[in-house]
């Protein structure tokens, strides 16, 4: 499995636990601590070194892979790995490829403020070289149902809670306190999480994921404020386990997204994976989001961080409505939860492999 990403990478961990409950080897090729690479996997990391280093490593990676399959998990790894399968038949040696798209990458790059002038348009061909490999693959992954829909050999596996990688649902800590795990930007709802935490008073909240460059050097400061200090905690990136871990005690998890044209048709699991904490939901009005958290009755729909303060003053205060939220979102997490996506998706892999396993418990010495 290879990608020009961090090797922490949630997706990334939940495809290799899967790999490996059905008996394959998995080796990881990516960026960041190997520390950080899926549990019993092979993990080799190179250092993130900037954008373009990044695309060097995204493109080259896949040539140094020894697995029957690959799995490229981001657009530039599946242009590398077309070619190294290209370059592997001319040598007499058979792999088979898989490409994982898991976003809109074309669109993506529109809520990238990087993505201008002439590196805007490098990296917007290199999105579509990537895509165009993904569908060329001997199987084609995708994250949700409207990506790619008209290509062939494609395996829908949604970005469900695999609540192997969850805490237990705990208790609600005594103080109020919210969490946010994941990729941490302006428009995915860094400042408003803080407007929201200042103007309602009394919460405190615990931030997991890497900040986006552009925004660093405002939230430090932010951070540091007389009204943060000490409320608003950042962590950094974290494994996915150890990541989730903060949801223990927590209240409630935040989900302020912009609707951005990337944003507005996905569908982010950190959503699921709060219900299955048991953790009451604010969501910005994303039309799939919101939709969820309106059916599930597991939290509340805002326009901006000022309604979302108003939604913590009111459960600080009445504790009864938080509890009836928390036993909704509990209820309701059954429903989105990744263990037949994540079957399937091993299955298949398992049968693009040499004489792979037929069960869980036999042949560990063939790999992905």
């Amino acid at each position: 499995m290879t990608s020009g990403h961090d090797v922490a990478d949630a997706r990334l961990h939940r495809e290799a636990a899967a790999l490996q409950r059905a008996g394959l080897r998995v080796e990881v090729l990516g960026l960041g601590a190997a520390g950080s690479g899926p549990p019993g996997a092979r993990t080799r990391t190179w250092p993130r070194r900037g954008v373009t280093r990044r695309a060097w490593y995204a493109l080259t990676l896949p040539l140094r892979t020894s697995g029957d399959v690959v799995v490229a998990l981001d657009p530039d790894s599946a242009a590398g790995a077309r070619l190294a399968q290209r370059l592997r038949r001319v040598g007499g040696r058979r792999t088979a490829l898989v490409t994982d798209v898991h976003e809109d990458y074309e669109l993506l790059l529109k809520d990238r403020a990087w993505a201008s002038g002439l590196r805007g348009a490098v990296a917007a061909v290199s999105a579509r070289l990537g895509s165009r490999a993904a569908r060329r693959a001997d199987l084609l992954v995708v994250a949700d149902d409207h990506l790619m829909p008209d290509a062939e050999r494609r395996l829908v596996v949604r970005n469900l809670a695999d609540t192997s990688m969850l805490p237990a649902p705990t208790d609600p800590g005594p103080t109020p306190r919210a969490v946010y795990i994941g990729d941490l930007r302006r428009s995915r709802g860094l400042f408003a999480m803080l407007d929201a935490v200042e103007a309602a008073g009394g919460w405190e909240l615990d931030l997991v994921g890497p900040i986006a460059p552009a925004d660093r050097e405002e939230f430090l400061a932010r951070l540091a404020s007389p009204q943060l200090s000490g409320v608003v905690r950042w962590h950094g990136r974290q494994p996915p386990r150890e990541a989730w871990t903060f949801a223990r005690g927590a209240w409630v998890g935040f989900l302020m997204l912009d609707a951005t044209p990337a944003f507005r048709d996905a569908i982010p699991s950190k959503l699921f994976e709060y219900l299955a904490c048991g953790l009451a939901v604010i969501t910005t009005d994303l039309p799939r989001s919101a939709a969820v958290v309106r059916e599930t009755r597991a939290g509340v729909v805002v326009a901006d961080s000022q309604e979302a303060a108003q939604a913590l003053r009111a459960w600080a205060a009445d504790r009864s409505e938080h509890e009836r939220l928390r036993t909704s979102a509990l209820a309701a997490a059954d429903s989105y939860v990744a263990g037949e996506d994540l079957a399937s998706f091993a299955d298949a892999i398992a049968r693009l492999v040499p004489d792979a396993p037929t069960t869980p418990d036999e042949g560990a010495d063939r790999g992905a």
